[in-house]
């Protein structure tokens, strides 16, 4: 096994228990492989990837750590692996899983015992939040790309040009850079349309003295990338260039704050209690932050809802507060930071104070 199938076998509680891994991000995470309409089968000896006749070839040139057994009914191979490893009892992942999918499973392999509990799911999100260098590397790769998009797109944005025309040019100039795909349905909004937190583009025109809200990211290898940026085009008024700044100093001061043991709720109030002070506490509704990884959104989170959930080192967490302002403006700014024991490295390169186009 490679060592994160490893790490995964040894956490079941015994010889007769396997894991059945079904979910296309956890494949990739766990072998490098994203395909759909396969599993993994890890007992604590051995690991099994199941596939059928569409990626037998290429799993087999690809996957490290797993015997490729090429499937045509996945129940009768479940049942020959469940008596060839002694297996009485598999777990499923509970949150990609569905009710009919266990209950078939349950009627085809009768003699095994389904756990749908969240066991895997917890001990998979748990090793995924820790990044080993090379998913850092990835991650970083796509950033890279994304922030060259950022360079890329910004002459594009002029007075006429549309939401959709602006998130279309950046999404073909990233493909040709080398993403091999968009991380998440580009957010381009201009204007009013900016208090829209996951607004989409629209066919509206960019107008002088706007907003431009822009949150993009791509995909190597499986790993993701996520940033925001708000620029404006033309002027901006006191106001807006007071709610820039105050959504600045928040992202800055939470990044300043940002480190192994540090809470997730506490990571959140850097922000949060900045824009709270500035009097736009009720502007600002979603979390501070989130994992990137595999998903673009994963654990942990950033958020006064996270518990007592620590930063670890390894994690790489988003860090994008934002103000709102109903029917009139927006602004949310978004770095990518690796957590580190006595700080974070800030994986985004591209410049965050106000421009104006």
């Amino acid at each position: 096994m490679n060592k994160k199938l490893e790490t995964l076998a040894a956490m079941l509680p015994d010889d007769t228990s396997a894991a059945l891994v079904a979910a296309p991000h956890n494949l990739c995470y766990l072998t490098g492989f994203p395909s759909g309409d396969s599993w993994l089968f890890i007992t604590r000896g051995k690991s099994y990837f199941l596939t059928d006749f569409r990626y037998i070839e290429v799993a087999k040139n690809t996957i490290v750590g797993a015997e490729c057994v090429m499937i045509t009914r996945l129940s009768q191979t479940l049942i020959d692996l469940c008596h060839k490893e002694g297996v009485t009892r598999i777990f499923l992942e509970e949150s990609e899983t569905s009710l009919a999918q266990a209950n078939l499973l349950r009627r085809a392999v009768s003699d095994v015992d389904f756990e749908m509990g969240d066991e895997l799911d917890s001990w998979l999100v748990g090793m995924r939040a820790v990044k080993d260098e090379h998913e850092v590397a990835l991650i970083e790769q796509a950033q890279r790309i994304t922030e060259a998009g950022f360079e890329h797109i910004l002459p594009y944005i002029r007075e006429g040009a549309t939401e959709r025309e602006v998130a279309l040019e950046l999404e073909f100039f990233m493909r040709r850079e080398g993403a091999q795909r968009v991380a998440f349905d580009f957010i381009v909004v201009s204007g009013a349309n900016t208090s829209l937190p996951h607004g989409i583009p629209s066919d509206k025109p960019i107008e002088k003295g706007d907003f431009i809200t822009m949150d993009f990211g791509a995909v190597i290898d499986g790993y993701h990338s996520d940033m925001t940026r708000t620029v404006a085009l033309g002027f901006v008024s006191d106001e807006q260039k007071h709610i820039y700044e105050t959504v600045l100093k928040a992202q800055k001061n939470a990044l300043s704050v940002l480190k192994a043991g540090v809470s997730c709720v506490d990571g959140d109030a850097a922000a949060r209690d900045i824009i709270k002070a500035a009097g736009y506490g009720e502007s600002f509704g979603h979390g501070t932050g989130h994992g990137v990884g595999v998903q673009v959104h994963e654990a942990p989170n950033l958020s006064p809802r996270a518990g007592e959930r620590l930063l670890k080192v390894g994690n790489v967490v988003t860090v994008e507060p934002g103000i709102y302002l109903e029917g009139r403006f927006g602004v949310r700014i978004e770095d990518m930071v690796l957590i580190t024991q006595d700080g974070c490295r800030n994986l985004t390169r591209s410049p965050k104070e106000l421009i104006v186009l």
